[in-house]
């Protein structure tokens, strides 16, 4: 896919246009407020640096707007959308781009499959290695995506996302803040979030009742829990486990499956509540953990 101008960026009148022609009513459950401000899209693709050379996977496209702004820069596009009803519209929109729309859910999708099969070496487009992920996340699940796509999708090595404030918040927050929490430790785990920028209401149509920001995310070059540190899993438990007692000291909320000598071992205070430890702290106390447990 070469870069080209392609057609315009979508505006509220051809959005209206385009829902109205579709009969399709924008479901609040899957997070349907469409971009419908050209500058906005102009700035978000400027903002995640997408040049000709960029490989750019979008989640939940929708009708496409932000499809398009990528397409006119992004050397390839795939855009997943999980709306069957979308997928119509959304094809007519990118026809003639390049763009390759998936109607796939993207929490449950093989990321490898489906990116090696988008790209397919040639003499004229080489094999790509990373991707980037710029996409307006649907809200309600926008940390189930991030996460998903960081655990599953390695070649996908940085992005930018639009997503709810509060999210936004919880992603880049550090110990010992309110909003430092679960998604904040295990997003810690695969790479950095830092709000970037923020999104009007009113650029969005319908008119969402959050506010929303703009959040990059960059993986991690090397892993930040040590070689002979722990796995996924009881790094998860601990962590859920820790946080399900959140006001709580951690020898209690922790009780049933940490020890004190384990908290010696790890050189964590048990005294501590969960939203005082980094994701350090969390690891060793997690490698205490017999595998499997």
């Amino acid at each position: 896919m070469t870069p080209q101008a392609g057609p315009p960026l979508l505006t509220r009148s051809t959005i209206s246009e385009l829902l109205a022609r579709y009969r399709h009513l924008p479901r609040k459950t899957l997070g349907q407020n469409f971009v419908a401000d050209p500058n906005t899209i102009r700035r978000i693709v400027t903002l995640a640096g997408v040049t000709e050379e960029s490989s750019v996977v979008e989640i939940g496209p929708g009708l496409g707007s932000l499809t398009l702004g990528l397409a006119m820069t992004a050397g390839r596009v795939v855009a997943v959308e999980a709306d069957p009803s979308l997928l119509e519209p959304l094809t007519e929109v990118t026809a003639g781009t390049g763009v390759e729309v998936i109607g796939a859910d993207a929490l449950s999708l093989d990321w490898a499959e489906t990116l090696s099969g988008a790209a397919v070496a040639s003499a004229t487009t080489p094999k790509v290695t990373e991707w980037d992920l710029v996409a307006n996340l649907p809200y309600s699940v926008a940390t189930s995506l991030l996460l998903g796509v960081a655990e599953r999708a390695p070649m996908i090595t940085r992005g930018l996302v639009m997503v709810q404030r509060e999210v936004g918040e919880r992603w880049q927050a550090e110990p010992g803040s309110r909003t430092y929490g679960i998604p904040t430790v295990m997003l810690a785990r695969w790479g950095t979030a830092s709000i970037v920028g923020e999104v009007p209401r009113s650029v969005f149509l319908p008119e969402p009742r959050v506010d929303s920001v703009l959040v990059r995310f960059i993986r991690h070059e090397r892993s930040p829990i040590p070689t002979d540190g722990v796995d996924d899993e009881r790094l998860d438990r601990v962590v859920r486990t820790a946080f399900g007692g959140r006001r709580k000291m951690l020898r209690r909320s922790l009780s049933g499956i940490v020890s004190l000598e384990h908290f010696e071992v790890a050189g964590v205070n048990p005294t501590d509540r969960p939203e005082q430890l980094a994701l350090a702290d969390f690891s060793r106390l997690a490698a205490q953990l017999p595998a499997g447990r």
